[in-house]
């Protein structure tokens, strides 16, 4: 039987002569996984040697990543802003990028009175935004909505996994929130035009769900129908936090035009990129 040690030379060299980037590291994420350890105890178990049990689900996830399987959807769970979500291919797994949203949203919040004060994740995926909020701020009434029923079932199971009571509604955007208002709405809107989906990574475009990137022709779509619809589902002084694509900053600025909105500010993404779009009503 070959050891952890071992399996992790010849397994790196697998990946790396598939053009698989950060092999070594990929490599032990799997292993990690399927032995239920952390990436860094790999090394002090380095000796020990691997069963087949362990072995023939860790050959058959490096095969998958070689396919262009993400790495994500390979692991049995991901880290989300003090959060651990399930994953699957019905949604789309949370970037950097939104891990930086959350966080500047709690920032945001922190010294707000919650109590009574509710807050909606439109578009909410794999529920990352809403559970994480409603983890750090357990006095607000959370809804995550989504028109994915599938994308709504792994919601519901990482809010149960993550021991947060929030509501979810299945529906179109604002569709399941007639008659209801909101003091808070964060939202992750697909916005890559239609033309660019073509042109993404492999793994991004042949496995990710596609209506949860392309927003339309322009990518603009969803913005746009934010822009006419929100103020009638908005409470006096809500806040409202976007995740918008790179490029987008003037567009989406120059679509909520209306003197309802009191606030209104784009924020970069460590790259220097425009990425997120905050907004408070009048």
């Amino acid at each position: 039987m070959k050891t952890i040690g071992e399996i992790l030379k010849l397994s790196t060299q697998y990946l790396e002569e598939q053009k698989v980037s950060s092999a070594r590291l990929q490599a032990e994420e799997l292993l990690a996984d399927i032995l239920g350890c952390k990436r860094l105890d790999l090394y002090l178990r380095f000796d020990q040697p691997l069963q087949e049990k362990e072995l023939t689900p860790f050959r058959e996830k490096l095969r998958s990543r070689v396919k262009g399987e993400p790495l994500g959807y390979l692991l049995s769970g991901a880290d989300f802003f003090h959060c651990q979500l399930d994953l699957s291919r019905d949604v789309l797994i949370p970037r950097q990028e939104t891990e930086i949203l959350i966080s500047k949203v709690a920032l945001e919040l922190k010294n707000e009175s919650l109590a009574g004060k509710s807050a909606w994740d439109l578009c909410t995926g794999s529920g990352c935004l809403g559970i994480a909020l409603k983890k750090q701020f357990p006095d607000l009434d959370v809804t995550l909505s989504d028109l994915s029923p599938k994308a709504l079932e792994i919601a519901q199971k990482n809010a149960q996994k993550n021991d947060v009571n929030v509501s979810f509604f299945q529906g179109d955007l604002l569709e399941p929130f007639k008659g209801k208002k909101a003091d808070f709405i964060l939202c992750n809107p697909p916005y890559i035009a239609e033309a660019e989906h073509a042109q993404l990574e492999r793994e991004v475009r042949d496995f990710e769900p596609k209506m949860a990137l392309v927003g339309g022709l322009t990518g603009l779509e969803f913005y746009e129908r934010l822009a006419r619809e929100l103020p009638r589902f908005l409470n006096g002084g809500a806040k409202i936090f976007f995740e918008i694509g790179t490029g987008q900053g003037a567009p989406v600025l120059q679509l909520f035009h209306e003197a309802c909105w009191t606030k209104k500010r784009i924020e970069k993404d460590w790259a220097g990129h425009d990425r997120f779009f905050f907004l408070e009503f009048e």
